[in-house]
């Protein structure tokens, strides 16, 4: 038989326990919503899973003689050499943004050739690609 001294230890650990499990299961669960998915212009022409309106992240190089610059917009074809997708922007786009560069832009997908920007990422150093898009650059091109 245990004592009261043990059997409140023992309920203590299990409700410290429990509170943990709850902890991380809500933490689990908002940076699920945050998590911005990276995709290219293949997988969102290809992809059956791709939802239409959701937050995501479409990235590739700016197709040579693209750009488009309106008064209050800009548009722009984002390409992996093997699909492309129309992308508009309303703002100032970073200073790397050039064609035949890589972008990566977050918004939502209007549909599977068109995507409504909301923010314009650029890499900090020319030279640097991260290895995924540099993998799928260099398998598309062959």
């Amino acid at each position: 038989m245990l004592t009261k001294k043990a059997q409140n230890r023992i309920l203590f650990i299990f409700f410290i326990f429990f509170i943990s499990i709850i902890a991380i299961i809500f933490i689990l669960k908002a940076l699920n919503q945050n998590i911005l998915y990276f995709s290219t212009p293949t997988e969102i022409k290809t992809g059956e899973n791709i939802t239409i309106g959701k937050a995501m992240r479409v990235g590739g190089m700016v197709k040579k003689d693209s750009i488009l610059i309106n008064k209050k917009n800009i548009q722009f074809i984002v390409t992996d050499f093997q699909n492309e997708i129309l992308i508009n922007y309303s703002g100032t786009v970073p200073n790397l943004f050039a064609e035949g560069k890589g972008v990566v832009a977050e918004g939502k997908l209007k549909d599977k050739n068109f995507f409504a920007a909301e923010r314009i990422l650029a890499k900090h150093d020319e030279k640097y690609m991260p290895p995924e898009i540099k993998s799928i650059l260099e398998k598309n091109a062959k």
